[in-house]
């Protein structure tokens, strides 16, 4: 039997319970309305627990954190490694062009050597993907983690997962830096270059002529990008092939400070207006206008098209294409390599993972000499590939994209050899 403290204190309790029942009554039914409201929406909206399974996170074992962790582990301390080694050889090499033209240690390490990091590192990106996965899964291998795997019931295509997770990441973070990072640090490391290493830069063009818009022809006779300034300049427009409008000026200004592009100022300049037989001449000393063309249309130098990013590059090739200019291939080669280079680390990494999943005698040597040799190979493909388009007139699509559609074959031809 229950003593008599206790039937007092539950006696006690639902005095209050009823108290607060009567003062609070609303309340209570207001949230009981609100649990059924919440109970019928989600009654409604159980076809939404199929997103669960949209969680990649969920997809990720214990066994994928293991290799993920490695993989990335190895690719960075790969890259630390010969970037260290390549900043070595390099101050080395440009110490004395640093001393000569008196380079500031703030601009030797913040303009110059902040951006050659990650220029360099991303260009070979491919390369330290594919020495990552050949030197970890070798040590696996070595260590029979991966026959301990496979003797599991994990099947090799099961174990590529986490592999190609990792490249996801590396390949997006890859394809970010090369489109949208690494482009203002190009500027800025070739203008340190052209102060202090004295590399040439082009900054004049002579008897430029472009299409700046549909039937306008504009045509400059000397530019000089450091001032910004032309001279000699005309301007033609035709109409049903007849010549309309013929302007002339002794200089041309672009307007850098202006809010709007293609601004432009024109010194002495004379208009011909065609009408038939008549003509129409008027002449001034200043005249603002605006014409769409460009100091970057005027005037090319190397590794130009390194300095744009992805949407100005594609830009840029849209308007000179329309302009009919044709020299736009290595813009092209340069748009479609960004893109063909992020996939390369998942051909590469499945190649790597079918040489050195399989224990050898010698180690690793054996799998990272032959991966070393597949690397280079591709490094050299895609560099022949690239001047076929620029020198040969190959398609640029099909040059930027060659290695990975040969190597895509290797790398089936691995998959099939990987053990079992």
């Amino acid at each position: 039997m229950k003593d008599y403290k206790y039937i007092r204190k539950h006696r006690r309790l639902l005095k209050m319970g009823r108290a607060f029942e009567s003062r609070f009554g609303w309340l209570i039914a207001i949230l009981q309305r609100i649990a059924r409201i919440l109970g019928w929406i989600g009654h409604k909206l159980r076809f939404l627990r199929v997103l669960r399974y949209l969680n990649p996170l969920r997809y990720i074992k214990r066994l994928d954190w293991y290799i993920i962790k490695k993989f990335l582990g190895y690719y960075f301390f790969s890259i630390a490694l010969i970037i260290s080694i390549s900043i070595v050889f390099d101050f080395n090499e440009n110490l004395a062009k640093f001393t000569e033209y008196h380079a500031p240690a703030k601009a030797i390490i913040f303009d110059y050597y902040a951006n050659f990091i990650p220029y360099f590192a991303n260009l070979f990106s491919a390369l330290f993907v594919f020495v990552a996965v050949i030197l970890f899964t070798s040590k696996l291998a070595g260590n029979s983690e991966i026959i301990a795997i496979l003797a599991s019931g994990v099947s090799f295509k099961r174990l590529l997962r986490p592999y190609l997770i990792t490249c996801i990441m590396l390949s997006a973070l890859s394809y970010v830096l090369s489109a949208y990072v690494i482009p203002h640090g190009t500027v800025v490391r070739q203008n340190f270059e052209t102060m202090y290493k004295n590399k040439k830069k082009n900054t004049s063009a002579e008897n430029v002529q472009l299409q700046v818009d549909k039937g306008v022809i504009a045509y400059m006779q000397h530019y000089d990008n450091n001032s910004k300034r032309g001279y000699g300049f005309c301007l033609d427009k035709f109409q049903d092939k007849k010549l309309v409008s013929h302007l002339t000026a002794m200089e041309i200004q672009y307007d850098t400070i202006s809010d709007s592009k293609y601004h432009w100022k024109l010194s002495n300049w004379k208009v011909r207006q065609l009408k038939g037989m008549k003509e129409h001449i008027t002449s001034g000393a200043q005249k603002d206008t605006l014409i769409t063309m460009e100091p970057t249309d005027l005037v090319y130098s190397k590794g130009q098209q390194e300095t744009f990013t992805s949407p100005e590059l594609k830009e840029y090739i849209s308007k000179q294409i329309n302009r009919g200019s044709g020299n736009v291939v290595q813009y092209q080669v340069e748009y479609h390599k960004r893109i063909a280079a992020s996939f390369a680390s998942f051909i590469l990494t499945i190649i790597g993972v079918s040489l050195s999943s399989r224990k050898r005698k010698g180690g690793m040597g054996l799998s990272l000499g032959i991966g070393l040799a597949l690397s280079f190979g591709y490094i050299m493909l895609q560099t022949v590939s690239a001047t076929f388009a620029i020198q040969a007139n190959f398609p640029p699509a099909l040059a930027a994209w060659l290695p990975n559609i040969i190597f895509a074959f290797v790398a089936y031809f691995c998959y099939r050899k990987a053990p079992r």
